[in-house]
C-alpha cells in the first residue's frame, strides 16, 4: 500500500512521530500530505530550543496547541540580559538581529492559540510585560506559566497573571531579577489558589536606570574631588 492511500487520521498519526523539519519535507511531496501538515490537530505541542527556529515555517500555530516552550540556552542570553543603557554598540548589534523574535511570535500565539494550557519561556531576555499581558488576556485556559531568566519581566506580569489568569494553577518566575518580594506577596494574597515559585528572583539585584543612581554617583564624585 502506498503512503497516500492511508486515510487522514492514519497519516496524522504517522506525522506525529516526525520532527518539524521531517514533517515539512514530507509535506512538500504532494497535496494530500500538505493537508496533513497543515492540520492543527497535528500541532498540540511545540518546543523550541533556539530563537532561529522561530523563523522557520516548519510548524503551524492553531487552536489545537496546548503546550508551548521556548527555551534558549546560549552565550548570547547573557548579552540580552544586560540593561540596555549599559550595552556597548557591539552588544546592541548582537541583540538587534533577534530582539523582537519572541515578542512577534507571542503576538501570533495570542491570535491563534486560545486553548493553550502551558507556556514556558526560558532565556528570553527581550520579552517584556507588554508581551506577556496580551497572552494572559487571550489564552484564558492557561494553567501553567513558567518564566525563567527573563530579565525584563516585572511585577506587572505577576499582577496580570492574578487579574487575567483565571485558569492559572501554577506560576513560576525563576531567576527573573526584576520580580520583587512585594509583587510575589501581592499575588499570593490576591490569588492564594495559584502555586507560586520564584527561585532567587526577589534576591537578585534589579535594574536601575541611570537617573536613579545619579545622586549616589554625584555624591561619590564630590567625595573623590575633595579627598
Amino acid at each position: 500500500m502506498h503512503l497516500t492511500q492511508l486515510n487522514h487520521e492514519c497519516l496524522l498519526h504517522l506525522f506525529s512521530f516526525l520532527d518539524r523539519d521531517s514533517r515539512k519535507c514530507l509535506s512538500l511531496t504532494c497535496r494530500q500530505l500538505r493537508w496533513v501538515f497543515l492540520d492543527p490537530k497535528l500541532w498540540t505541542v511545540l518546543r523550541f530550543v533556539s530563537l532561529s527556529q522561530l523563523r522557520k515555517d516548519n510548524f503551524v500555530l492553531g487552536a489545537s496547541l496546548r503546550y508551548l516552550s521556548v527555551c534558549w540556552h546560549s552565550s548570547r542570553v547573557q548579552v540580552c540580559n544586560i540593561e540596555d543603557w549599559l550595552k556597548s554598540s557591539f552588544q546592541r548589534d548582537v541583540c538587534r538581529s533577534h530582539e523582537g523574535l519572541v515578542s512577534s511570535f507571542l503576538a501570533h500565539v495570542c491570535c491563534t492559540c486560545p486553548n493553550l494550557l502551558s507556556l514556558t519561556l526560558s532565556g528570553c531576555g527581550h520579552v517584556t510585560d507588554q508581551d506577556m499581558l496580551p497572552v494572559l488576556q487571550s489564552c484564558r485556559k492557561l494553567r501553567c506559566l513558567h518564566l525563567e531568566n527573563c530579565s525584563r519581566i516585572t511585577d506587572s506580569s505577576l499582577e496580570g497573571a492574578a487579574r487575567h489568569g483565571h485558569s492559572l494553577q501554577r506560576v513560576t518566575v525563576d531567576f527573573c531579577r526584576n520580580i520583587t518580594r512585594a509583587g510575589l506577596q501581592a499575588v499570593g494574597e490576591r490569588r492564594p489558589d495559584i502555586q507560586l515559585s520564584a527561585v532567587r528572583s526577589a534576591e537578585m539585584i534589579p535594574d536601575r536606570k541611570p537617573e536613579a543612581s545619579a545622586p549616589v554617583r554625584s555624591a561619590l564624585q564630590k567625595v573623590l574631588l575633595f579627598s
